[in-house]
């Protein structure tokens, strides 16, 4: 490949790396890049420092495995509780034991939950897993290749069923789900509805969405993002073809997608510099066709009926304020469904609130979990970061 050949892949490597990022963080456009006036150099120093920063993503539990009813090996970990009696109740509940299943969003990971599993470690029994392809998870057979099979939302769904018939096989469950996670739930509740009506005690639902996500903008105008939209899944499989060319040019515009994760995901300015790089370090684990196979789901999910599987339990609907990627007008629909919903919006939080205002989200949670029975009532009030 000669000089000028081999710049111009550079520059489409670039370009799709750019891509790529928007999609990653929950967009379909750019954004300008922020701090021009630092070197690159000094930022990537900074962004050395920062992975050093911090327990992010260091908790860890009792290693499992779960496999899908198509044979993908599905990781999970355990965090049981600190004193669980003969009769296998808790002096604190008085009943059987609760188990809390945490499930992730999309491009990011188990560890997402850092804050509220260093909060709820011990109190209660909790099970955090990664998605296939996410994480430590393995990528279906039939999603791996150039002719993969875009994943669907029912898919997770059963993928879901698996790691509780492994994780949680009896007692009752309290399913909380984050963006894609909370997708995952509601398609679990649509195949299953004799688990969620035998063994499920409550439900959280955070920064998600029952459907209706093409109306979504992102914060541009609506006919670029539509226009982007419908070009965007012939881009992204021709991009899952090039995937080791396009994480290099997502590494090199590494600046651009620091930014991009920024104003995605977080709201405030005054986020911890340490959770913001933590958050882009999971979002960039992600390969670039894992992101195009999991895209076009998003545009078919629609599970607005499913929630009638949780209307007479106890539901945490949870969002913040300026959530741009799933905004809160969404979450606000999940409740009007819902009567024994709490609607909790967070101020000043935007798509990874549980991140970026974990005393808010934990509290709440918290309080889901008092309504269940899993804690105690007095619990309910707002925790440390952990």
């Amino acid at each position: 490949m000669g000089e000028g050949t081999g710049g111009s892949g550079w520059r489409r490597a670039g370009f799709a790396g750019a891509a790529i990022g928007v999609l990653a963080a929950g967009a379909a456009a750019g954004v300008a890049i922020e701090r021009l006036t630092v070197g690159r150099s000094v930022r990537q120093k900074a962004r050395l420092a920062l992975d050093a920063t911090g327990p992010y993503g260091t908790l860890r539990g009792t290693a499992g495995r779960a496999l899908a009813d198509d044979g993908t090996a599905l990781a999970y970990e355990l965090d049981e509780l600190d004193e669980v009696d003969e009769t296998g109740e808790t002096g604190e509940t008085a009943g059987p034991v609760v188990t809390v299943v945490f499930c992730h969003g999309f491009c990011l990971a188990q560890d997402s939950w850092h804050y509220q599993r260093a909060a709820l470690r011990g109190r209660v029994r909790t099970v955090f897993w990664d998605q296939r392809g996410h994480g430590r998870s393995a990528r279906g057979a039939s999603q791996t290749g150039a002719d993969g099979v875009p994943v669907t939302i029912d898919r997770l769904g059963r993928d879901l069923r698996a790691v509780i018939d492994a994780a949680a096989p009896e007692g009752p469950l309290v399913l909380v789900g984050h963006s894609m996670g909370g997708m995952t739930v509601m398609a679990l509740a649509e195949r299953y509805p004799e688990l969620i009506r035998d063994r499920v005690v409550g439900v959280a639902l955070v920064g998600t969405s029952a459907g209706r996500l093409e109306e979504v903008s992102y914060g541009l105008p609506l006919a670029g993002v539509n226009a982007v939209r419908r070009v965007l899944p012939g881009v992204l499989r021709a991009l899952g073809s090039q995937a080791e060319l396009v994480e290099k040019g997502r590494r090199a515009t590494a600046d651009l997608f620091a930014g991009l994760v920024k104003k995605y995901s977080f709201a405030s300015e005054d986020v911890d510099p340490a959770v913001v790089r933590f958050a882009e370090r999971m979002i960039e684990a992600t390969p670039v066709d894992v992101v195009a196979e999991f895209y076009p789901a998003f545009a078919a999910h629609d599970k607005r009926l499913a929630l009638a599987g949780f209307r007479d339990l106890p539901v945490l609907a949870l969002a913040g304020d300026q959530d741009l990627v799933t905004p809160a007008s969404h979450t606000e629909a999940i409740a009007a469904e819902l009567p024994g919903a709490e609607l909790v919006v967070v101020p000043d939080a935007g798509h990874l609130v549980m991140l970026e205002r974990p005393e808010a989200v934990t509290g709440a949670l918290l309080a889901l979990l008092a309504r269940a029975g899993a804690v105690p009532a007095d619990s309910g009030e707002g925790p440390g970061n952990g």
